[in-house]
């Protein structure tokens, strides 16, 4: 994955805010990158900007060898499905669905569906290996938030992404609960995927096998 020249403004006239400024990264398969930065710095916008949730003003997104501003809508939903993974600060879980569904919802995005067979044992398979495959037909309401934070990891896992992006994702957590999502974390990241985490937490950045640091939408050398 790489970002070059990248810029990207919201409002306009007076109200015009610059919130990146010609931001230049790469990750490299199989890194564990943590982005920090004052509030308002453009990490998430970056975030955002690379797992295709926004378009840049000026500038390239790479991911997985694609241009993802030379996609068409079509094709960047199906990267964005198969090929990144999100986890952010807030869950986002739907209540009235189980633990096995809410982990199965890319499915429902492919351009060929995955059976109702193939999504469960998926799911399972993905449970499991957050360690909660007990909780396949359990209500997310019935889960704590460590529980809850393991699920939209699942669900990240789901289509087998090679790069995961992370947006405060132990924000919610309590500081035992948030280090065993970090290990989870560091585990998957030794299995090969990569991740990108934006962070205030300095246990984060202890995790991670590189810091970069941005401030005032530019990355600090």
């Amino acid at each position: 994955m790489r970002v070059s020249g990248v810029r990207k403004s919201y409002g306009r006239g007076a109200a015009r805010q610059e919130v990146l400024r010609g931001v230049d990264l790469r990750i490299d398969e199989g890194e564990f990158v943590a982005v920090v930065g004052p509030s308002g710095s453009g990490k998430s916008t970056l975030l955002n900007l690379i797992g295709g949730l926004d378009q840049p003003d000026a500038g390239e997104v790479w991911v997985g060898g694609r241009d993802l501003g030379a996609l068409s809508d079509q094709r960047l939903a199906s990267l964005r499905n198969g090929s990144v993974g999100f986890v952010f600060q807030a869950f986002h879980l739907l209540e009235h669905l189980s633990v096995g569904e809410n982990v199965a919802l890319p499915a429902w995005f492919k351009e060929a569906p995955d059976s109702a067979e193939r999504r469960r044992a998926r799911a399972l398979e993905v449970l499991d290996r957050v360690g909660i495959g007990q909780y396949l037909d359990a209500s997310p309401a019935h889960l704590s938030g460590g529980q809850r934070q393991r699920v939209a990891i699942a669900r990240a896992l789901y289509s087998g992404p090679s790069l995961v992006l992370a947006d405060e994702p132990t924000g919610n957590l309590d500081t035992g609960t948030g280090g065993e999502v970090l290990d989870l974390f560091r585990d998957l990241n030794e299995e090969g995927v990569a991740f990108l985490v934006v962070t205030h937490e300095a246990e984060t950045t202890e995790r991670a096998r590189r810091v970069v640091h941005i401030r005032d939408g530019e990355i600090e050398a």
